[in-house]
């Protein structure tokens, strides 16, 4: 596979036109160009030549979307297929404050969570940063309609871990925030890890003060292992101590997400643990409807439920919503889009 023009940063791409004999000028068409979701081949005022220079050292399209599944209530999802063949998946959910794309950061996924499907065939491998904000252009490029961002918002959760991931998803964040591109907002980005806790302190470093959204999960040690292996490396309570660090340095509250799995980790019990946990922290609880995953035992909890769950944790005193459902009727939770296309054969 070619390198990834989307990988540079605007001074790399200035050093890149300079090293090819062209005028520094250049760097700003060829980064508009990339920018606006184009092709090397389609960016206009590049002469043949240098575009031939390009195009032999670089991919001409580093992420196109192969598959569009529009639903009832605005969400597209897409199926991307890479450079090299692989197919990563994304999401755009349109709200009044704007579009938010979930991005991939891996194809596929080792942590093996048993309630989602991108880890069925562990990870094949991490995506560079470019491809990651290939994701983001093509998409915006198709919502944009003369406007600088058709995409407004970007969360980090689709295939992959991100922080298995980091450097090229560092990357990435400085360059989709970086003025002389997207130039989104830190603060309009959200990063979800299932709590690799090490670079959890890392990333509390690197002046990125995204928004860190944690999967829980489960209120014990012992429960959590039962769906989430990387339970047995990392214990809540150091999850606990990173979020407190994150805060510290970045001023932003953290988000736990729930996803609410029959008999596991729902009762009273759970919302009991879970208000003990939590209450008093700058933080908020997303509960989550489970998207059942065929190749799983795990089954979903009924809506009745689910509200008297979110009750629970509110007369305990934590701050805490049941996620909407979007797109339900296009199917899938992450990496069920890319399963099914995979089992389907389809080129």
């Amino acid at each position: 596979m070619k390198d990834i023009l989307q990988d540079l940063s605007y001074s790399q791409t200035e050093e890149l036109v300079l090293t090819l004999g062209e005028k520094k000028f250049r760097a700003k068409q060829l980064f508009d160009g990339i920018n606006k979701g184009r092709r090397i081949s389609e960016i206009p005022g590049l002469s043949a030549e240098f575009r031939a220079k390009l195009t032999e050292r670089f991919e001409d399209c580093p992420a196109e979307i192969v598959r569009t599944y529009k639903s009832a209530d605005g969400t597209e999802k897409y199926l991307f297929r890479l450079a090299d063949g692989n197919i990563i998946e994304g999401v755009l959910m349109k709200y009044k404050y704007g579009n938010t794309q979930c991005v991939s950061t891996q194809v596929g996924c080792r942590m093996g969570c048993k309630f989602c499907a991108s880890t069925l065939n562990g990870r094949i491998r991490d995506l560079t940063a470019g491809e990651i904000l290939s994701q983001v252009l093509v998409v915006n490029a198709l919502h944009a309609e003369g406007k600088i961002r058709g995409v407004t918002n970007i969360v980090l959760m689709g295939s992959g871990e991100p922080l298995d991931n980091y450097d090229n998803v560092v990357k990435f964040l400085k360059n989709v925030t970086a003025a002389e591109g997207l130039n989104i907002s830190a603060r309009n980005i959200s990063l979800s890890t299932c709590g690799l806790v090490e670079r959890m302190y890392d990333l509390a470093e690197e002046g990125l003060p995204v928004n860190l959204t944690v999967s829980l999960h489960n209120t014990t040690d012992e429960e959590r292992a039962r769906t989430m292996p990387i339970a047995k490396r990392y214990k809540i309570k150091d999850i606990l101590d990173a979020c407190t660090n994150y805060f510290e340095k970045t001023g932003r509250r953290y988000i736990f997400e729930y996803s609410l799995i029959e008999g596991e980790n729902c009762d009273a019990r759970h919302a009991e643990e879970l208000v003990r946990l939590l209450k008093g922290r700058p933080c908020h609880v997303n509960l989550i409807r489970l998207n059942e995953v065929k190749e799983r035992n795990l089954k979903a909890l009924g809506d009745k439920q689910a509200y008297r769950f979110l009750g629970l944790l509110e007369k305990g005193g934590l701050s805490a919503t049941l996620r909407r459902q979007i797109g339900s009727d296009i199917g899938g939770a992450c990496g069920q889009l890319r399963a099914g296309y995979l089992e389907g054969g389809e080129n």
